[in-house]
């Protein structure tokens, strides 16, 4: 049985954070529809929101929804700088620091009421520092749980603070529709809207195997879990990821085989050295798709044993897109990614390699030692001289 905890859970999310780091640091962007990113939109401030403009849209279609918006280019530094800096007065107001995302965290604030204060008080105090010492505004959602207190936080949105007081968990949570149960994608809504179900209340009056019989055994008893405010995880510093995934959005026109294998190899090469810089080897390697149509597949293989080695999972890599050949073909390509899952400590790899493995091994070292020591641009792979690798987004440490 799941005894609500004391609503000491924070869930501080930056608003528009790549869009706000740009009207921070240009006072003429500032309240101005703003969009990041030509190609694709990256981020939108929500002025530019305000006129329909959202992340991953076209920047075609963008600027058609928003002619008054300005588009700036991306500053990937800047937003990790910020990011650095807003963990930072994360870190000062409570060890136990959980990030999401380099723009989201959750902080955990038990224990804290005689030297800080009440919760909501550390709130206040959180969203006042980051604004003073960053130039950002946040939202903060607070609750007894770490699901609800993301989902005060997206109901505050922009720039809010809301409390789930004690006892008022349901009243709350009930009347919200059901894309606010943590999980619930478009695919999921539409299953439980075609069934009447609009708000997470009416998903909360259906037994949960009725759940599991509409929607599967794990997504079932989630959502059941979920709409009953039954959420038992405690916020946890330092977690190491479990995964690790990069892609690339391609845009609508046709691009040949050749030119998106080098886009595969860019992508493997970019999360096989994270893979080696954390000191980690993977067993499954995930490729998504998504074609002009919008649609996605995924193809996935797990391997007999962990890997970190760059050719190794490009092999993989390889194998699974020529499954898919079929699909790029008729439907074209739209978005190409990679995920490394099933992550594991180095240490626990065979040190006992074959030739080929050995040789592999010391070419992914060599490659690093030079990274490492002159750059990331110092030294690439040939497939991919001249090639427009795509942004490298800032992410928390792995």
């Amino acid at each position: 049985m799941f005894v609500p905890r004391d609503v000491t859970i924070l869930h501080a999310d930056l608003d528009a954070f790549y869009a706000s780091v740009e009207q921070r640091d240009d006072p003429r962007l500032r309240g101005r529809p703003v969009i990041v990113g030509g190609g694709v939109v990256l981020a939108a401030s929500y002025e530019a929101k305000a006129c329909g403009v959202r992340t991953a849209m076209g920047g075609a279609q963008a600027r058609r929804a928003c002619p008054r918006a300005v588009v700036v280019p991306p500053r990937m530094a800047a937003y990790s700088e910020a990011s650095k800096a807003v963990f930072e007065v994360f870190e000062a107001t409570t060890p136990l620091v959980e990030g999401l995302s380099i723009d989201e965290a959750f902080l955990d604030v038990r224990g804290l009421e005689r030297i800080s204060g009440s919760p909501i008080e550390i709130a206040g105090r959180l969203r006042r520092d980051v604004r003073e010492r960053v130039g950002l505004p946040v939202t903060v959602g607070v609750a007894s749980t770490k699901f609800l207190a993301k989902v005060a936080s997206g109901v505050a949105k922009p720039d809010g603070l809301l409390v789930v007081p004690p006892g008022g968990e349901l009243g709350f949570l009930h009347p919200l529709p059901v894309e606010r149960l943590w999980g619930v994608g478009p695919v999921t809504a539409a299953k439980l809207r075609e069934r009447g179900l609009a708000t997470v209340g009416e998903v909360a009056r259906l037994a949960e195997e009725t759940l599991v019989s509409m929607l599967g055994r794990a997504v079932g008893r989630h959502l059941h879990a979920l709409a009953h405010n039954r959420d038992p995880r405690r916020v946890r510093s330092r977690r190491r990821r479990r995964s690790m995934g990069a892609q690339r959005a391609l845009g609508r026109s046709r691009r040949s085989w050749n030119a998106l294998d080098a886009v595969l190899v860019g992508l493997v090469d970019r999360l096989a050295r994270r893979l080696r810089d954390a000191r980690r080897a993977c067993r499954t390697v995930v490729l998504r798709l998504r074609f002009d149509d919008f649609s996605r597949a995924t193809r996935s293989h797990t391997l007999a044993e962990a890997t970190a080695q760059t050719h190794t999972i490009l092999a993989t890599a390889r194998d699974l897109m020529a499954t898919a050949t079929p699909l790029i073909q008729s439907q074209g390509l739209t978005l190409l990614g990679v995920s490394l899952s099933n992550l594991q400590d180095d240490g626990a790899i065979q040190l006992a390699l074959p030739f080929d493995g050995a040789r592999e091994m010391a070419l992914d070292a060599a490659l690093d030692d030079i990274r490492d020591r002159f750059g990331s641009t110092a030294i690439t792979r040939a497939v991919l001289l001249g090639r427009d690798q795509g942004l490298t987004v800032p992410l928390l440490p792995d």
